[in-house]
């Protein structure tokens, strides 16, 4: 997203940070890791959730360690405030970042609240449920992973060739077809290989 169209999001979700004083304020981080995705369902839940403001982050990964928009949330986090996200992914990748961000927004006085999963960390229950539910995205995270591998493995046993071709095996393919074209008698194709 250039930084036009982030100006253009900003005016739209209406980031004034005009806020009564002493009242807690409720700011929402919304995110989506490819270009060619859209804010909008994030943005109208953080409208509906009631957000002060709203900071947009579009084409940033959330296992990336920097996140402009992320770090500028945080830093407007005062205490009494809440941090509100549509989906607990938007936070972050690992158990362990989600923990850290989780231990700097209590440091800070502040509360998370993420709308998809119903996690209200101002409550008791909230906090528990915020380290049920991240123990089971990276547990879900992991499975995957090793399903992955296992995958892998199998195609390995199968006898499968996995990964990039070895540098010059294009060279060596066309070469090969170009010498059986020319024992046939029929005419060469490739005459040369980039």
């Amino acid at each position: 997203m250039t930084e036009k169209a982030m100006k253009k999001a900003r005016k739209d979700i209406g980031n004034s940070g005009v806020t009564d004083e002493g009242r807690p304020r409720r700011i929402g981080y919304i995110r989506v890791s490819k270009d060619d995705q859209r804010l909008s369902l994030q943005l109208d839940a953080m409208r509906r959730a009631r957000c002060d403001l709203i900071f947009p982050e579009h084409g940033v990964s959330g296992a990336k360690g920097k996140r402009p928009e992320f770090d500028k949330a945080m830093a407007a986090l005062r205490p009494g405030d809440t941090l509100v996200v549509w989906k607990l992914d938007r936070m972050g990748r690992s158990l362990r970042h989600l923990v850290d961000v989780m231990q700097a927004i209590e440091a800070r006085g502040a509360h998370f609240e993420c709308i998809t999963d119903a996690i209200d960390t101002s409550t008791a229950m909230g906090k528990f449920f915020f380290h049920v539910m991240a123990a089971l995205a990276q547990l879900e995270r992991e499975l995957i992973s090793e399903r992955t591998r296992a995958g892998l493995e199998a195609a390995r046993a199968r006898g499968k060739r996995l990964g990039r071709p070895k540098k010059g095996h294009r060279r060596i393919v066309v070469r090969v077809s170009k010498w059986r074209r020319q024992r046939s008698g029929l005419r060469p194709v490739f005459v040369r290989v980039a």
